[in-house]
């Protein structure tokens, strides 16, 4: 072991385990086969990870948090962290289970991934972006650079997520979607007055290989149709129809998605 390396006695470090200094193994962490950790490393209790994963410096992964094979987490990222909510806040704490990573996940630099949601496999997720709790993520999906996903929202395998945009809780993203950067999805009309307004929290629902442009805005529990697509800085305030292409302040129909631009002729 190199110098100023804690492993608790219980864990289990597999074969060409290569840890760097300052770095602390906890109880009944798992650790598969050719494994490198970087300086400055706590693997917090139970955390299994998987074989030939990459981890760099400054790097926590949280307790019961399991990383498939083949991963890399790079420096400062936050793998699995428990959420501590405001008092006012609509999430539930519930009992929540750690984070899950698919084998071959890509985690960047100062990225917050929060206990309770699950990334399939091949995922990659830029620096600092941030997942909140009971998030699904479908295989090869992107959640780009600073990208915010809150609570409880899905999103299907393939789909990409562009630097800066925001995923609002109780979203729908369905597979082979494109969310161009900085796009903005919201779930409460009343921005957070009334009692009321706890009965209607919505978000939207994105259906399979919709295309929403940069800096487009989309109110509460719309929906937008499958291969529809959005033009850039439009504001969606009603349902958009599957395979429409839609756009303005409001955005309105203006033509047919072209045929050659379905996933079915791709």
């Amino acid at each position: 072991m190199s110098t100023g390396i804690y492993v608790h006695p219980t864990a289990k470090l597999g074969e060409r385990f290569a840890p760097s200094p300052f770095s602390v193994i906890d109880e009944g962490v798992v650790i598969g086969d050719d494994v490198t950790v970087g300086s400055f490393v706590h693997v917090c209790a139970d955390a299994v990870i998987g074989a030939g994963t990459v981890i760099g410096d400054h790097v926590t992964i949280a307790a019961d948090a399991k990383i498939g094979a083949g991963c890399t987490v790079s420096d400062f990222a936050e793998v699995g962290k428990r959420p501590r909510l405001a008092p006012s806040s609509t999430a539930k704490t519930g009992d929540l289970k750690g984070l899950v990573l698919g084998d071959g996940c890509s985690v960047g630099s100062h990225t917050v991934l929060m206990a309770g949601s699950v990334f399939g496999r091949g995922c990659t997720i830029g620096d600092g972006a941030g997942v909140r709790e009971r998030c699904r993520v479908g295989d090869d999906a992107v959640v780009g650079r600073s990208v915010t996903v809150e609570n409880d929202t899905e999103i299907g395998a393939r789909t990409k997520i562009q630097s800066g945009a925001y995923i609002t809780a109780y979203v729908l993203i369905e597979e082979d979607c494109f969310i161009a950067p900085m796009v903005v999805t919201t779930n409460d009309n009343f921005m957070g007055r009334t009692e009321e307004r706890y009965r209607h929290l919505k978000g939207a629902t994105i259906r399979r290989g919709a295309r929403v442009g940069g800096g487009s805005h989309i109110l509460p529990g719309i929906e937008i149709g499958e291969e529809a697509f959005v033009a850039t800085g439009s504001v969606v305030t009603r349902d958009v129809p599957a395979g429409k292409l839609v756009m303005g302040v409001p955005a309105k129909v203006v033509r047919d998605v072209p045929e050659n631009e379905l996933l079915e002729n791709q």
